[in-house]
């Protein structure tokens, strides 16, 4: 009889699990029993690991193994226990010490031949493993640098079982070839079609994204470019509304190159989605800027908030964590995708909930919406060259629903360039560089006016916090107050426009909102003019 441990991690969304494999070897006719609530593919795992340990020189046992998977009452899936089990079965064979076992967490996936294939959420796996209080880990190869992130964890990794079985023996270690001929990135088998990538719902960062692209090109649209800015600035959400052509997708695109890079621990928490979703880029464990999202109309609501068949998903909303969801065309998304956005809007995570359990994935994004404001996309309250029936421009604005337009914080029309803006010579805005320098600067205000408080940006300070800890200057509100007695802004429209005034004053570096900051968020909140200047640190 023989007995051995070791452990791994199962994921449940962006948490894990840290799991007990053990392995008992009893005499009997020869069998291999997996037990512990696990799913097909982990089902599968008995003969990928019987097949990796008889090609990487080891001799299978022909006895009664049975490998069971603590806690059980936890339900398990992956390919990523594969690892685990097959040092937990040598080491029942005593063909390694189990007790050089016992305090190793192990992650990854078998190929028949025993080389050690990359897996899924090998960041936040190794997250749980810390934070359980485990010290030593074992990866793929080239998953190490991802797991290397996680201080105090050392981290070993390897291109093959044969190569791990002779460190744990003391043996010599083994050369392995790093991949298979031709192939250039060992993550790509990660990359499947429908689970994030290659459906619109890959995103990207703003270093990457914005490559040749800047603020100046962008023609006129002053209030949109102010707009943008305050966004930017305080995190707050973006409505952008205008004939097609004006400009939407290109100030949209610009956004997340002005936004200032994630810190430590946000870029931990989009790394980890990202990690999940099987969208790390090659060569680059870490995301440190902000990711950009843009997925196409025809998404459907699993696709945005998450979900999927079998093993839940992060959506859209999840990959745009810290970041941009640019929501193009919004109007012809699903009333139903949309109307599911409320919730993550408010709450900054998304929970999913199904039959084997509930997931949580976080969600505090910067949503952008750009939509024509009409079929033909030519209404304007100053034109007339719309062929569109009043009953037809009703119905079609009518597919943004009142409760999700009221939490966005900021309403821009965005006209058409004109034929002088087009083609004046010499005519352009403000560069990124620019912008991004003032956007910094008000994020640093704000982050030293919340310190020592779990909010970062104006946007996710609640109202009640913003009317009783931080007050605006005597008098200032009075016309937002107006607007709520009037019914032009609901209660959570009057706290949006006091965290708007807020970023309007930080970017004016004032201490504390003043009367022109009030009334430049309530002209950016309801789009009727209000006699103030729209530009903000910079002239017109």
């Amino acid at each position: 009889m023989g007995f051995a441990r070791t452990c791994s991690v199962a994921l449940v969304g962006v948490d894990g699990v840290v799991v007990e494999v053990q392995a008992d070897l009893e005499p009997g006719v020869a069998a291999f029993t997996l037990v512990g609530l696990p799913d097909k593919s982990l089902t599968e795992s008995k003969d990928r690991v019987r097949a990796a340990v008889v090609n990487s020189g080891g001799e299978w046992p022909q006895k009664k193994l049975t490998v069971g998977l603590s806690p059980a009452s936890v339900p398990k899936g992956g390919s990523g226990f594969d690892l685990a089990i097959a040092c937990a079965a040598l080491g029942a064979s005593e063909r390694i010490d189990p007790r050089v076992l016992a305090d190793l967490v192990m992650i990854g996936e078998l190929g028949l031949d025993g080389r050690v294939r990359p897996v899924r959420g090998v960041l936040p796996a190794v997250l749980a493993a810390a934070d359980a209080g485990y010290e030593q880990v074992v990866v793929p190869e080239c998953a190490a640098a991802e797991a290397s992130l996680v201080p105090g964890v050392s981290v070993l990794g390897v291109r093959s079982l044969r190569q791990l079985i002779a460190v744990l023996t003391d043996e010599p270690v083994p050369d392995e070839d790093p991949d298979e001929p031709g192939r250039t990135d060992p993550l790509a088998g990660l990359r499947m079609p429908g689970t994030g990538a290659a459906t619109g719902m890959q995103s990207v960062g703003a270093a990457q994204y914005d490559h040749g692209h800047d603020l100046a090109d962008v023609i006129g649209q002053l209030s949109a470019r102010t707009a943008v800015e305050v966004a930017a600035a305080g995190g707050h959400h973006l409505f952008l509304e205008g004939p097609p052509g004006a400009g939407k997708t290109m100030l949209a695109e610009r956004l997340p190159a002005i936004l200032p890079p994630l810190g430590r621990g946000e870029s931990l928490e989009v790394t980890a989605v990202h990690s999940i979703a099987g969208l790390l880029p090659p060569g680059k464990p870490l995301v440190d800027v902000a990711p950009y999202c843009a997925p196409h109309h025809s998404a459907s609501m699993q696709a945005l908030v998450g979900g999927g068949r079998g093993v839940v998903r992060p959506g859209a909303v999840s990959l745009a964590h810290r970041g941009v969801l640019f929501l193009d065309e919004t109007p012809e998304f699903s009333s139903h995708a949309l109307d599911a956005l409320r919730q993550p809007l408010e709450s900054g995570h998304v929970v999913i909930a199904r039959s084997a359990g509930v997931v949580r994935f976080p969600a505090r994004f910067m949503m952008v919406l750009a939509a024509n404001p009409c079929p033909c996309g030519r209404f304007s309250q100053r034109e007339t060259v719309c062929d569109c029936s009043p009953s037809a421009i009703r119905r079609y604005q009518a597919r943004l629903s009142g409760p999700l337009l009221d939490r966005v914080d900021l309403r821009v029309e965005v006209d058409a360039v004109t034929r002088s803006q087009l083609t004046e010579r010499g005519a352009r805005g403000e560069s990124t560089e620019t912008v991004a320098d003032r956007v910094r600067v008000a994020r640093e205000r704000a982050a030293t006016r919340l310190t020592g408080t779990p909010w970062r940006t104006n946007s996710e300070v609640p109202g009640r916090e913003l009317r009783s800890r931080w007050y605006a200057s005597p008098g200032a509100m009075d016309d937002a107050e107006r607007s709520l007695e009037r019914g032009v802004l609901t209660a959570r429209g009057f706290d949006r426009v006091l965290r708007v005034a807020w970023t309007v004053a930080d970017l004016a570096g004032r201490d504390r909102p003043e009367a022109a900051d009030v009334t430049l968020a309530l002209q950016l909140r309801t789009g009727v003019p209000r006699g103030v200047p729209m530009a903000i640190g910079a002239s017109s």
